[in-house]
């Protein structure tokens, strides 16, 4: 592209082409990961394998830290890459997608005669599989920041997400069927083989991608070079510190999240039916509540939808400790998606807004390395309160710090629509 309207003209002819093929995406991986929700069914699984509330906690560990903690390191290599789409391919494909086949595969054949072998291998394909993710990110979000307008952001997050949590609807139902209907270990193998078909039709959608070649390619600096530079952007850009600290203090509020399938579980004997259903109202919330919490991005900013997001939590954790019936564990998982969609929907896209076009690798790395630490510790500290308090005690510290997250991110931090992207290191600018 040898100019700004060059480009503009290709993203324009492309973008229904490029909007459907995001939307196939995202909508494929969402079913796929309701055969193997992290909220529902690998919980579940792991509790099978071991009596440890701790070892539960450490499936959202293990997401957070390997999806996060790799970002930054990349984000200086994407910088430099006129075409971001097919090092998202590479890495994403074998990396990201195949370790699920595999750990079907394992849980069919060891889970019994082998429990704890099973849980180390399931440990492992998840660091794998979500520290490829997190590699890929940075790169992933600035190609899908290239191919969809801003302002149509919210609309394809919105859509593509909502489609994902209605075809997971059908995933969770089907899920349920293959938990209540073989036997354990072979259920729970099956549902990630279906989530590895899945998978695979994600990455067709990924790799579908019309890509124009960046305008901005930044020079090559050294990896040392690169770090320290990233204090300036938190201190020059304080509205962005902020907001990394609000989104810590909130991530520290979601610990609950991942033992409510358990709590359930324990206090009102759920079947391997209730978890089917559990899990299809938790990505059906999804559905309703993606479009809706997209309009909103679009039109008032993300950062109203994340504080949106913060409150469900808090909400969720609250129903949780009160409910004196099995029933309440549907609003429980309802608002625990609304969540869920919430940060889908917004959580990149108000990442996008703080940082100039040629720095948003940089800003989306920094932001998910940076909040790593509290993403990977809230389950753990979970955990650990869980086994000393029980869940009825660790269940007022997920409400108290979901609340202050929310309310910080209300009054602390300023919509970054409506404010000038800071930038903060130099970039050439050259023809293609």
């Amino acid at each position: 592209m040898e100019n700004q309207q060059d480009f503009d003209t290709y993203v324009a002819t492309n973008f229904r082409w490029n909007f459907g093929a995001n939307v196939m995406d995202i909508a494929f991986y969402m079913l796929g990961m309701s055969f193997v929700s992290s909220a529902t069914i690998l919980p579940l699984l792991v509790s099978k394998l071991t009596d440890s509330k701790l070892a539960i906690g450490l499936i959202p560990a293990i997401y957070s830290l390997g999806f996060l903690l790799p970002q930054l390191l990349t984000a200086n290599f994407t910088e430099r890459l006129r075409y971001k789409k097919w090092f998202v391919v590479l890495v994403s494909g074998p990396g990201e997608r195949g370790p699920w086949l595999l750990m079907g595969l394992i849980v069919w054949a060891f889970a019994i005669p082998y429990p704890t072998l099973t849980l180390l291998c399931i440990y492992a394909g998840l660091a794998v599989a979500m520290g490829s993710a997190g590699t890929a990110n940075p790169a992933w979000t600035d190609l899908i920041a290239k191919v969809i307008p801003v302002q149509k952001r919210g609309r394809w997050a919105g859509v593509a997400w909502s489609l994902g949590a209605l075809l997971g609807i059908g995933g969770a139902a089907l899920a349920g069927r293959m938990l209540a209907n073989y036997p354990y270990s072979k259920n729970f193998g099956l549902c990630f083989l279906a989530a590895s078909v899945a998978l695979f039709f994600s990455w067709v959608g990924l790799a579908l991608n019309r890509e124009p070649a960046g305008l901005i390619v930044k020079p090559h600096i050294t990896l040392s070079d690169y770090l320290r530079q990233l204090p300036h952007v938190l201190r020059r850009n304080t509205n962005y510190s902020h907001f990394l600290i609000s989104r810590s203090v909130a991530a520290l509020g979601g610990m609950a999240a991942g033992f409510f399938m358990v709590y359930g579980f324990e206090r009102f004997g759920l079947s391997g039916r209730d978890v089917g259903l559990l899990t299809a109202v938790f990505t059906g919330s999804q559905a309703v509540a993606n479009p809706l919490w997209g309009l909103l991005g679009d039109r008032a900013g993300h950062k109203v939808v994340l504080v949106g997001a913060a409150f469900c939590m808090m909400l969720a954790t609250g129903v949780a400790l009160i409910t004196p019936v099995a029933a309440g564990m549907y609003v429980v998982f309802a608002l625990n998606g609304a969540a869920w969609a919430a940060d889908s929907v917004s959580a990149q896209n108000v990442v996008m807004e703080f940082a100039a076009p040629d720095e948003r690798p940089t800003y989306i790395g920094l932001s998910n390395t940076l909040q790593a630490p509290a993403r990977a510790l809230a389950p753990i500290i979970g955990g650990l309160l869980a086994t000393a308090l029980g869940y009825r005690g660790m269940f007022p510290v997920a409400i108290l710090l979901a609340g202050v997250g929310g309310l910080m991110l209300a009054l602390w931090v300023h919509e970054p629509r409506h404010l000038q992207p800071h930038t903060v290191a130099p970039a050439t600018t050259q023809g293609g």
